[in-house]
């Protein structure tokens, strides 16, 4: 009976940590954000305060614009404004 008890134990606590563990999984195979609707606008420099390039299994590649406003923006990366300003902000992260 002791045997039981602890293999059915044994077997609920493994169940729950493959439940805990099973979220993380799914984040590491899917992308965290990808665009769909792109603002088709230049949005002024002063305005950025971060820019990052979706995840690579994204369909479309681009640029998330975080504003001053706490506003997350997509901009296509073939938007020349867009790829210069991430590429300034690259190089102020390098110095």
């Amino acid at each position: 009976m002791k045997t039981r008890t602890f293999t059915a134990g044994l077997l609920l606590l493994l169940s729950v940590y493959y439940c805990i563990a099973m979220p993380v999984a799914v984040n590491e195979i899917a992308p965290a954000s990808c665009c769909f609707e792109f603002f088709m606008e230049r949005i002024p420099l002063k305005q950025i305060v971060s820019i990052a390039k979706t995840h690579v299994r994204c369909s479309e590649k681009a640029f998330v614009v975080s504003t001053a406003k706490g506003n997350k923006i997509c901009v296509s990366q073939n938007m020349t404004w867009a790829e210069k300003a991430f590429e300034k902000q690259q190089t102020k992260q390098m110095k």
